[in-house]
Parts: C-alpha cells; sequence; structure tokens
C-alpha cells in the first residue's frame, strides 16, 4: 500500500516531515523519507519541465512514485478534445519519472461539467494513452453514478483498458458544518461524490478529505480498513491519498490512517508514531509499508 499527501512541500510541515528552515529545494528529499507517494497537483496547474522531472526522479528516495494529475488544460479547458500537444508535453514529463522507476499512476481528474454524453470523447482519449504506464480516472459529474448503463459503461472501459478508478471520499469534509474558515471554504469546493470502492485495474487509488480535527476523521478511516485489507489480501496495490481542509494536518491524517491500519493488519508492528523525527539529514524513516 502507498500512502501520501497532496502536496511535497508545506511550510506548516517544520519538525513534522523537514526540520525547521529546510529549503524549499531539500523538501521533497524530507517529504520521500516519511511517504512513498504523492499527489502531483502541481501539474494540474502548470506541466512541469522535464528538468524539473529528472530533478525531483533523482531526489526522491528509492521506492517513491509520483501520482501526477492531468493538467487541466487537457481535462477542464479542453475536455479531452484538441488536446494532443499538452497531452504529449505531459507523456514527456511522465517517461522522464519512468525512466528511473519515480512514475506512479497519473490520474485525470475529469471536471464537474465533463458527463456521460461525453463518453465517446472520454474512451477515445483514454484509448490513445500509451499502454506502458500507469492511469487512473476520476469522474465527477453525478450522472456516472447511476449505478445503470453510465456507470457500468465506464467500468467496462476502465476495466477493458487496465486503468484504475480513482474514487473519492467527501464524507469526513461534510459529517458536520466547518469549524473555521478554511473548513467552510473547502466545504465549498469539494464534490460530495457519491462514495464507490470500484476496483477495475490493480492500483485502486482512494483520495479521501477529512477535517483539520483529526478525532472527526476516526471513524471514517475505520470503515476503509477492511476494504484497505481486502484489497491487499487479493493481491491489489491500493494508493491513498489523504486530503485535509488544511494541508499542515495531511501528514497527521496519514500518520493516523497509517497506525490503525496496522493496528487492524499486524498488533505488533511499529506505529508512525513510534518513527524517528526529522533527523539530522533525509533517511528512510520505514514508513515503507514493506
Amino acid at each position: 500500500m502507498r500512502i501520501g499527501c497532496p502536496v511535497w512541500s508545506c511550510d506548516d510541515w517544520s519538525e513534522i516531515v523537514y526540520p525547521a528552515r529546510t529549503a524549499k529545494s531539500d523538501k521533497l528529499a524530507w517529504y520521500s523519507s516519511m511517504f512513498n507517494t504523492v499527489e502531483g497537483n502541481n501539474s494540474f496547474y502548470a506541466i512541469p519541465s522535464e528538468d524539473h522531472a529528472l530533478r525531483w526522479a533523482r531526489t526522491a528516495a528509492e521506492g517513491f512514485q509520483f501520482c501526477m494529475k492531468f493538467p487541466r488544460e487537457i481535462s477542464h479547458e479542453r475536455s479531452l478534445i484538441g488536446a494532443d500537444a499538452a497531452t504529449d508535453d505531459f507523456l514527456r514529463v511522465l517517461y522522464v519519472l519512468a525512466e528511473h522507476d519515480r512514475a506512479g499512476p497519473a490520474f485525470l481528474q475529469l471536471g464537474p461539467d465533463f458527463s456521460p454524453r461525453q463518453f465517446a470523447a472520454l474512451e477515445a482519449y483514454l484509448r490513445g494513452l500509451p499502454t506502458d504506464l500507469g492511469w487512473a480516472v476520476e469522474v465527477r459529474h453525478f450522472d456516472w453514478f447511476d449505478s445503470g448503463p453510465n456507470e457500468a459503461r465506464l467500468l467496462e472501459l476502465l476495466k477493458e483498458l487496465n486503468i484504475d478508478q480513482c474514487l473519492f471520499d467527501s464524507r469526513p469534509l461534510y459529517q458536520s458544518p466547518p469549524d473555521d474558515e478554511i473548513e467552510r471554504a473547502s466545504q465549498g469546493r469539494k464534490p460530495k461524490s457519491p462514495l464507490r470502492r470500484n476496483v477495475t485495474a490493480k492500483r485502486p487509488m482512494l483520495r479521501i478529505v477529512g477535517r483539520n480535527r483529526m478525532e472527526l476523521v476516526h471513524s471514517f478511516i475505520d470503515d476503509w480498513l477492511p476494504t484497505l485489507k481486502q484489497w491487499i489480501d487479493q493481491g491489489l496495490e491500493p494508493i491513498v491519498f489523504t486530503h485535509a481542509p488544511d494541508d499542515r494536518f495531511a501528514p497527521e491524517f496519514a500518520r493516523e490512517l497509517w497506525s490503525r491500519f496496522l493496528a487492524l493488519e499486524a498488533p505488533n508492528s511499529k506505529t508512525f508514531d513510534d518513527l524517528p523525527r526529522p533527523p539530522a539529514k533525509p533517511q528512510q524513516l520505514g514508513f515503507a509499508f514493506d
């Protein structure tokens, strides 16, 4: 299993993921010593250069994987139509990561207005992607979740192409009114996608949005633990990204999920809280889910 956060650089993670005053250029090394994946949101806003990708690949710890997000130019602005140039640029970045064994499944998050009426565009785009890289797809329009022909058609396509469905769980976020303005903004921005636990390939991807107070997330973590254990027992390789309205709490969310998973799976194993705090220099901290 892989667990990570939506970013690898956050100023509020001092003394949590990296020492105080760590240079921005060094934060990836620290982050990848604690986590074994990251949700690469930066590529959603702008396609990074190949030089940047090479630097990331060489900096990240052994075994680490980047799950880069498709650029919004492709997914939201062009809705997968006429996006060949941007796709080629994005693929070049992914292949740099793949050449250094640092590429996890890249995920295509479709916009809230991208409906089943655009299935032909989605099918054509996915069939045009190379098969030697990993992919995941997240849909948001509610018509995809009809428990009927639209959803069945999507799942059939993903299974045929060996593409994972990116599952989204925002139940923790919306369980109660917001506690602060950051949570209020997050509730106004994040979708209330119907919960699914579909498996369409080998690496089911889960993005779960919590709260800034971890005690509000515990029951939702416990709800997912049997599913994660079942997936692993079936030989699947789940990928989990822990979000919080305030990014400062994302590592704590990941720590809580991992510790509770170990308590279920291997009660005598070392928990996240047993791991050392940021040492004198980046090193593997044992949070590698071996």
